[in-house]
């Protein structure tokens, strides 16, 4: 299971949460709560030890040269020399400040802990657990999936409010006369949408509702890509109409026309019967 906030997230691997933050657009991942799994009272302690292994540093003094171009590699070398001594020891606060590291970070306060890159971190992962590592790509693999399909969503969804703002300031410009109060200006701006209702969905937003009473948002919410992509072309060719100064019935028709037609070609369903029967 996954969940989301802003800039961060938490995802359950085993019954364990395990927060994500997102550091310069980059994904990191509690090293602290994949610590928990394996010591619930000791995480610092097994963060430690594991940072001093040798192969540890290895790994991300590697991804540093890789990613980092301010890391510095000979206070990296120092600490690698001293690995495997029984006197070393090595806390992340020492490894950032020492060498300029960006894979791993401590954080103070509320959402504080250690978190590194989640390359890093799956490493860390396997250090406790091989079997804890896989389930938590897994979940993690889970989570960039929600976000891409929701991310997927907001485009479509926003895409058709960036239209319907070009659509509304062209009522406005062309269609408005001088000193109409806020209410009859929202009464035209809400009949020019319900054009565009009737074009594509053969019903006014009104109609819609009275239809689907038991359903939250509007028809455009409940659209699918195809009829959202035609929606935006219809937003901006109406757009166009309006500053033509074509009078709204034959806005309509020609509307109406043009989204059977695009309807036909992005779903390749049968022709949507035109609105009153018009011209064909």
């Amino acid at each position: 299971m996954s969940s989301k906030g802003k800039n961060m997230a938490k995802i359950n691997v085993h019954g364990q949460d395990i927060s994500l933050q997102t550091v310069a657009e980059e994904d990191y991942i509690s090293l602290t709560d994949i610590a928990r799994y394996k010591n619930q009272a000791h995480t610092d302690d097994l963060i430690r030890n594991w940072l001093r292994n040798r192969n540890t540093l290895e790994f991300i003094g590697i991804w540093e040269r890789l990613n980092n171009p301010a890391f510095k590699p000979v206070e990296f070398d120092g600490f690698k020399q001293q690995a495997g001594l029984n006197s070393f020891t090595l806390t992340p606060k020492q490894w950032i400040e020492a060498t300029a590291a960006i894979g791993i970070v401590s954080k103070a306060g509320r959402y504080g802990g250690t978190y590194a890159h989640k390359d890093i971190a799956f490493e860390f992962a396997a250090w406790v657990s091989v079997e804890f590592k896989l389930y938590l790509i897994k979940e993690f693999q889970r989570l960039k999936e929600e976000e891409r399909k929701t991310l997927g969503w907001d485009i479509r969804r926003n895409l058709a409010k960036i239209n319907y703002r070009i659509h509304t300031d062209a009522v406005q410009q062309h269609l408005i006369p001088p000193a109409l109060n806020s209410r009859q200006t929202s009464q035209v701006s809400a009949s020019e949408a319900d054009v565009l209702n009737l074009a594509l969905f053969g019903m006014t937003a009104g109609q819609w509702r009275a239809a689907n009473p038991g359903k939250k948002g509007n028809m455009r919410d409940e659209a699918d890509m195809t009829q959202l992509v035609c929606l935006s072309n219809l937003e901006n060719l109406n757009a166009l109409f309006i500053a033509d100064g074509l009078p709204q019935p034959e806005r309509l028709a020609r509307l109406n026309r043009i989204a059977i037609h695009q309807m036909t070609l992005l779903a390749g369903d049968d022709p949507i019967t035109l609105i009153g029967g018009g011209e064909s």
